[in-house]
């Protein structure tokens, strides 16, 4: 039900509230009053919670691109370590090789 829809609603109750028997119309106005501001405050509730959904969003996009960037950067470095690697054991064996 969007807002328009309960507000219209909420209209066509006080008119048929006020058609009611006077004994009955304070505690069915209160009732009205009270529906009135328990949907005020489920629709700033749901707000807040669509905030804090667009902010989770955002978080794990960030966090998405880091884990991205810390794995690029990973493989970097592991290619740097094996050529490292490969140059310390190209240069042990040539040194074994003068050696003799």
């Amino acid at each position: 039900m969007t807002d328009q829809e309960f507000q219209a609603k909420l209209v066509e109750l006080m008119e048929q509230i006020d058609s009611a028997p006077e004994a009955d119309r304070e505690r069915l106005r209160a009732l009205a009053a009270e529906t009135k501001e328990r949907h005020q405050k489920m629709k700033g509730i749901i707000a807040e919670l669509q905030d804090s959904l667009d902010y989770l969003r955002l978080s794990v996009k960030y966090l998405v691109f880091d884990l991205e960037a810390t794995r690029r950067e990973n493989s970097y470095l592991r290619k740097m370590l094996a050529g490292e690697q490969r140059r310390d054991a190209d240069d042990a064996g040539s040194d074994h090789g003068h050696a003799d």
